[in-house]
């Protein structure tokens, strides 16, 4: 079924979610932490297979900035910057333009291609706006390409932004609508489209994904890739969720890292011809397992560290995917 699976997506015809519910449901596991090898690396095989075909033998490296942190409205049940979770992070406001651009430079010199302006909270504020669109101005002139993840924005602040040189909007999708309101009730899944329909109808480039091991089915899975196919995002993110004590979802067991390869897999396979980029939580979830992100199909990371919790560091990426035989795609 693979193999003729592979030449369908290679010749652009869209696999269905028969077809993705087949994969995810195959005998590759068993039982809990009990996967069976062979049939994963058959789909391993393949999801490379089909990156080479669209992607080549290069890997774009981003990075973020944590601009604001903490003290946000929202009641999403994984994330340790509500104000309704008892966590110990630490919190701010909007950081000066000056430390924005000094980690930008950073990013830049170890090879990162793209650079992202991230903030807590519901959507940034009209002063705010301003300042990080001066932000974006002097990231672009560095020669990244900007990127901002500033919350529930409107079609004017999104084309405002746009103006001032921004390229991409990250807005994720965290989950299926059906399993959505398990994970958040102070905004709707119909909310975060309204968010991505208006970027888009800018001009701007889309990043969308969301957090997987929350409790959601493989059918969820299945119908975020789905919505994101219909979409049309441009890039993928896939996080692992990292439970942290004092979140409603501190007590979940991470997942299998072999569960975790296969969910970048099938959605290598659901959306070939879009950046499937691992972000959050490879290091946590995948452990000694990482480096088989690539082979799994995924074409992007995020380097550096994460909004509250560490990640790797740019060194140790770039020997990673020289190691590989990879290049990175500045």
């Amino acid at each position: 079924m693979l193999s003729n699976l592979a030449n369908k997506i290679l010749e652009k015809q869209p696999i269905t979610k028969s077809d993705a519910l087949i994969i995810a449901k195959s005998e590759d596991c068993s039982e809990v932490n009990n996967y069976k090898i062979s049939p994963l690396l058959e789909l391993f095989l393949v999801a490379n297979k089909i990156r080479e075909a669209f992607r080549g033998n290069s890997v774009e490296m981003c990075a973020i900035v944590n601009a604001k942190s903490g003290g946000c409205t929202e009641d999403c049940s994984y994330c340790a910057q509500s104000s309704r979770h008892s966590t110990n992070i630490t919190t701010y406001p909007l950081i000066k333009k000056e430390i924005v651009i000094e980690k930008a430079k950073e990013a830049r010199d170890k090879g990162v291609k793209r650079f992202c302006i991230v903030t807590s909270g519901r959507k940034i504020g009209r002063n705010e706006l301003k300042e990080i669109s001066l932000m974006i101005k002097e990231i672009k002139k560095l020669g990244l390409l900007p990127c901002a993840t500033l919350g529930l924005l409107n079609r004017d602040e999104l084309l405002y932004l746009k103006d001032n040189g921004l390229i991409r909007y990250h807005h994720n999708l965290e989950t299926s609508e059906r399993f959505f309101p398990e994970i958040c009730s102070s905004h709707t899944y119909y909310d975060k489209l309204k968010t991505i329909e208006a970027a888009k109808s800018v001009g701007l480039s889309v990043c969308s994904g969301g957090i997987f091991g929350m409790g959601e089915t493989w059918e969820d899975r299945i119908d975020m890739a789905l919505d994101l196919r219909n979409l049309d995002i441009d890039s993928v993110p896939i996080n692992f969720l990292i439970p942290i004590k004092g979140t409603k979802l501190s007590n979940i067991e991470p997942m299998h890292p072999f569960e975790a390869l296969k969910i970048i897999s099938l959605y290598k396979l659901i959306l070939p011809e879009k950046d499937i980029r691992i972000c959050a939580g490879r290091v946590q979830v995948l452990k000694e397992f990482h480096p088989l992100i690539f082979m799994a199909g995924a074409d992007s990371i995020l380097t550096g560290n994460y909004l509250t919790t560490i990640g790797r560091t740019y060194e140790d990426d770039l020997i990673l995917i020289d190691q590989l035989g990879l290049k990175v795609n500045k």
